[in-house]
């Protein structure tokens, strides 16, 4: 009797190692592509619009059910990889981040995700939280893209948020007469890589 007890716990064992082997094998790990992705920051202030851009993007994503679900995603972008192209607006926006406190903007994926795939062309609406300048906010990001020749996948979009909702205080330069506006809009372009 205690054979057979025995037997029927390894059996189960064996069953559970079998299946977390095959769910591991069909998950598929994917990494941001530095340099090819890029991310614009664009917004709006009391003189002129301005545009800040980076292409630090560390990003992994994980794929499964045969590359049709996100099984997660973490995106995080070094605050100081940020540029303009103009070093005033540069230190301002790291002051406002609080860069040194507050060195990276992070989105982190809560929900599993489908992915809506059409020959080569994908479609995804990802939800999970982006922490900015120390605080945090729930997105739903909405994005198109393609698999391209080699097996990566291409997605683009754009997030439209207020720097308020971070606690953020909006840039001022010239003794307060250039105010940048709350609004401003994420613009992604980002290749993931098989890893």
């Amino acid at each position: 009797m205690m054979l057979k007890s025995k037997i029927k716990i390894a059996i189960g064992i064996l069953g559970c190692l079998v299946f977390l082997t095959l769910s591991a094998v069909q998950a598929q790990t994917y990494k941001s592509v530095p340099k090819i992705s890029v991310i614009k920051i664009n917004g709006t202030s009391s003189i002129h619009e301005w545009e800040s851009t980076t292409d630090q993007i560390n990003g992994d994503m994980v794929l499964a059910s045969g590359g049709k679900q996100i099984q997660s995603l973490v995106v995080k972008v070094p605050v100081k990889s940020i540029k303009s192209g103009k070093g005033l607006m540069d230190s301002k926006t790291y002051d406002a981040f609080e860069s040194d406190k507050n060195p990276l903007i992070t989105f982190q994926m809560t929900e599993v995700t489908a992915l809506k795939v059409t020959g080569k062309e994908v479609e995804a609406t990802v939800t999970g939280n982006i922490t900015m300048a120390g605080n945090t906010k729930k997105i739903v990001i909405k994005s198109t893209g393609k698999i391209l020749a080699d097996g990566s996948f291409q997605f683009k979009g754009a997030v439209p948020l207020k720097l308020s909702e971070f606690k953020m205080k909006s840039p001022t330069a010239m003794m307060g007469m250039l105010k940048t506006g709350d609004a401003v809009t994420i613009n992604f372009d980002v290749t993931f890589k098989s890893m």
